[in-house]
């Protein structure tokens, strides 16, 4: 696919974001810590520099974003979303970076951050580059796999009913690949990234409604036959 990168000539919409950071330990909220902003493609070039209040919560911004439309047509081929660089301070915790924070037009994002406590007199920065929008980014095809899944294998293969989990054990990689990192995700967040990964939060509310409902529906259905969930 032939994509082109969204200029700042090409963002003359705005977009919202807001930024909660909470303590990786206790996940308490946490105050008076720092934000620099500033775009990706530009990262010494500060925007904006914003504080947490006690609820680990900062203003709601404005930031500049391409035209609504960009996002709302399929054959679009022009970056939709503007990209932004957090780098965040806080005393007592280690500093974070996260790159490639997506800024739509008219809607508000919600950056949730949590900080690892300081443990040397030497922080060393994490870093989170957040990859391409699956919907605007080359990713390799799904991997096969038979539609009905074979049943007479020894042990518990299917759930005796269908349960809503809390937690969902998410496999960063192949199902065959034995040495990926599993992850425990709770169910509402896992619901919650996968939709904002594969749609856009400009599409009309019963598209965004319809597309959750079939997350859900092919999570649950990965939950019940116990086969394996890729991390998004």
């Amino acid at each position: 696919m032939n994509v082109m990168r969204a200029t700042q000539q090409d963002t003359p919409d705005k977009g919202k974001l807001k930024i909660n950071l909470t303590s990786e330990i206790t996940a308490y909220p946490v105050a008076d810590a720092t934000i620099s902003i500033s775009y990706t493609g530009v990262p010494d070039s500060q925007l904006e520099k914003l504080t947490t209040d006690s609820s680990g919560q900062t203003e709601t911004i404005e930031l500049d974003a391409p035209p609504l439309e960009y996002s709302l047509d399929v054959d679009n081929e022009i970056q939709p979303y503007s990209e932004y660089t957090l780098q965040v301070e806080a005393p007592g915790f280690e500093p974070v970076s996260i790159a490639g924070a997506e800024i739509l037009s008219s809607v508000t994002a919600i950056q949730n951050i949590s900080l690892s406590p300081l443990e040397t007199t030497d922080p060393s920065e994490e870093i989170f580059v957040i990859p391409a929008h699956t919907l605007y980014g080359s990713y390799p095809a799904k991997i096969p796999e038979d539609e009905i899944k074979p049943m007479n294998e020894t042990g518990e293969i299917v759930l005796s009913r269908v349960v809503v989990p809390e937690y969902i054990v998410v496999h960063d990689g192949s199902p065959r690949d034995t040495t990926a990192r599993n992850y425990y995700v709770k169910y509402k967040d896992y619901i919650k990234n996968v939709a904002s990964s594969e749609i856009y939060a400009t599409w009309p509310a019963d598209t965004i409604r319809a597309n959750v409902l079939a997350i859900m529906s092919f999570t649950l259905n990965r939950v019940f036959t116990e086969w394996s969930l890729r991390i998004v």
